[in-house]
């Protein structure tokens, strides 16, 4: 399979090196960092390691996703979303891109609730807002998902169809509901993840970027349920 990794960074410099360098070779895949907007460099960093950039000054998840995903190279048949801050395992990628390449599934996302967690790297408040807002969804859509965790593939035209919209928080929540609401096979795989060994996370490294973020997920549920 053609496979590409979108990882969206802010200010990323001290660890984006490292998580490049993780992603197994034998999947010759292209790497897309979409840096959105940082003021160090993140972005050369990430060319040294092989790396190409896509640039995006809105600031926001979903909207360096969407600029990366403007730029996939023709043909590609799966897209992995990565972290840039080292807690996922690029490693462990296999997990999610086998059920997919057995026909087993359109969409894969990693769950970190039923893979390893290093101790203190999701956070109680993380935990409960995790927890809150898959029940809603469990609710809502009848579908139980554990996770809404950043590191999953999906196949490339599974994507394309899902008119992903969210330029912020929501991102992750808004695929895993337009997937069930286009009915696309989807599953969780078990993941790790690790605390972040540099810098401070832009969301749980703050309470008040927790509780925006919070909010976002819920909002983005409910929604996409009734509005």
């Amino acid at each position: 399979m053609k496979i590409v990794f979108i990882i969206p960074a802010l200010n990323e410099e001290q660890s984006i090196g490292r998580v490049l360098d993780e992603i197994p070779r034998e999947l010759d895949a292209t790497v897309i960092v979409a840096d959105n907007g940082s003021t160090d460099s993140t972005s050369q960093a990430a060319t040294a390691h092989g790396a190409q950039v896509a640039r995006e000054p809105r600031r926001g998840y979903g909207n360096a996703c969407l600029k990366a995903l403007s730029q996939l190279p023709p043909r590609t048949e799966v897209v992995v979303f990565l972290d840039a801050d080292g807690s996922d395992v690029p490693a462990e990628t296999h997990a999610l891109i086998d059920p997919i390449s057995r026909g087993e599934a359109d969409f894969v996302v990693g769950s970190r609730v039923l893979g390893r967690c290093e101790p203190g790297a999701l956070q109680v408040h993380q935990r409960a807002g995790n927890a809150l807002a898959t029940l809603l969804m469990r609710l809502l859509y009848g579908h139980r998902y554990t996770d809404l965790g950043p590191f999953r593939a999906i196949r490339a035209e599974s994507l394309a169809s899902l008119g992903m919209r969210d330029p912020n928080y929501g991102w992750t929540a808004e695929m895993q509901i337009r997937a069930l609401r286009k009915g696309l096979r989807v599953l969780e795989a078990p993941v790790s993840y690790r605390r972040r060994r540099e810098g401070s996370s832009k969301v749980s490294g703050s309470f008040l970027g927790s509780i925006k973020a919070g909010a976002k997920i819920l909002w983005t549920v409910a929604k996409l349920r009734f509005g």
